[in-house]
């Protein structure tokens, strides 16, 4: 999931979308959502190996001959189960949104910056809109092109005749209006080329001070996402969408409580099977679980359940399956008991 991530940050600075030294400070922000994402799998299959090599190497059974039976096990690892639910509800209900947050203002930052902020040395920068593209041979650290080559479209230009507009000029910059409402790129000492490729009759202009109006940037106000809304806002609003979001960072500690029933219930394994023989179903099940969450989750969201629909049925319907396969494997244990004392 973080190398993912990392991928597509990295697609995006290179085509200069977004300044490639904010990618690890984006990435870092994100940290707490991907591991409050992974600590419930990565717990379940912790249980589910450790009790597995125990079963394989049969010190289960020792363990069951000292008095120690398979309830009083689970009440051990629930113990455990309680210090990770704290520590992932301190990432889903403090951390992760406060990341989120952090993240999403410095891409929002990103994305009003000009279309002259993000052109790249030696790189063809393609305009929004169609407009055209621009390269520059260097740009100084104080934002100077240097070395410029500018074409426009034909939909940018009032030319006649569709004719290519090709600029080249020693160096540009960005100017901004009185109003700071517009932004032009500068070019001084150029020459402009109008005419089409393989004909002779080209206008050639030479400028001294050439400007091209740049796109405004997108406005900064805008809605923020519901994931970077701390707790506290949540709980005050009433809407679906924060309804959901809400029951969501709550279900993941809960999860890793619903873990330990579900690992301890499909831990038992015979002594030469391995210990990763229930690894497959165990994942299967537990991928069962997060999408049904995240399903019930959206139908939130979207107002497609009651609103008194809440995502706790969905962890008492994981309870409950896995409380019946405990109580199988003990009516098992007992019925071998039973036929070995009459035997």
């Amino acid at each position: 999931m973080l190398s993912g991530r990392l991928v597509k940050y990295l697609s995006t600075a290179l085509s200069g979308n977004i300044d490639p030294e904010i990618i690890f400070a984006v990435l870092g922000y994100r940290i707490p959502g991907f591991l409050e994402l992974a600590f419930p799998l990565a717990f379940l299959l912790g249980i589910l190996l450790t009790l597995g090599r125990l079963y394989s190497e049969n010190e289960m059974s020792i363990l069951h001959a000292s008095g120690i039976s398979l309830w009083k096990l689970l009440r051990y690892i629930f113990g455990l189960g309680l210090l990770f639910a704290f520590l992932t509800a301190t990432l889903s209900l403090y951390l992760s949104p406060m990341g989120s947050s952090k993240a999403g203002l410095i891409l929002k930052v990103q994305d009003q910056r000009s279309d002259l902020d993000k052109i790249t040395e030696k790189k063809f920068y393609k305009l929004p809109g169609d407009k055209g593209i621009v390269y520059a041979q260097r740009v100084s650290e104080d934002g100077v092109l240097k070395r410029v080559f500018l074409s426009l479209s034909n939909s940018s230009t009032k030319s006649s005749n569709n004719k290519s507009v090709i600029i080249l000029s020693d160096e540009g910059r960005q100017q901004v209006t009185e109003n700071d409402d517009n932004k032009f790129l500068v070019l001084n000492d150029g020459y402009r080329f109008v005419g089409n490729p393989g004909e002779y009759d080209y206008e050639i202009t030479y400028f001294r001070d050439y400007a091209s109006k740049l796109d405004k940037a997108n406005s900064a106000i805008t809605n923020q996402e519901v994931s970077s809304f701390s707790t506290a806002q949540l709980v005050s609003m009433s809407t679906s969408e924060a309804r959901a979001e809400l029951q969501w960072r709550l279900s993941l500690p809960v999860m890793i409580l619903v873990v330990v029933f579900l690992a301890v219930s499909l831990s038992k394994t015979a002594p030469r099977q391995g210990r990763y023989v229930r690894v497959l179903p165990a994942i299967l099940i537990y991928f069962t679980y997060y999408t049904a969450l995240n399903y019930a989750s959206r139908l939130i969201r979207f107002d497609k359940l009651p609103s008194e629909f809440n995502l706790l049925y969905v962890h008492l319907l994981f309870v409950i399956l896995s409380l019946i396969l405990l109580l199988r494997r003990e009516l098992k244990i007992s019925a071998r008991l039973s036929l070995g004392a009459k035997s």
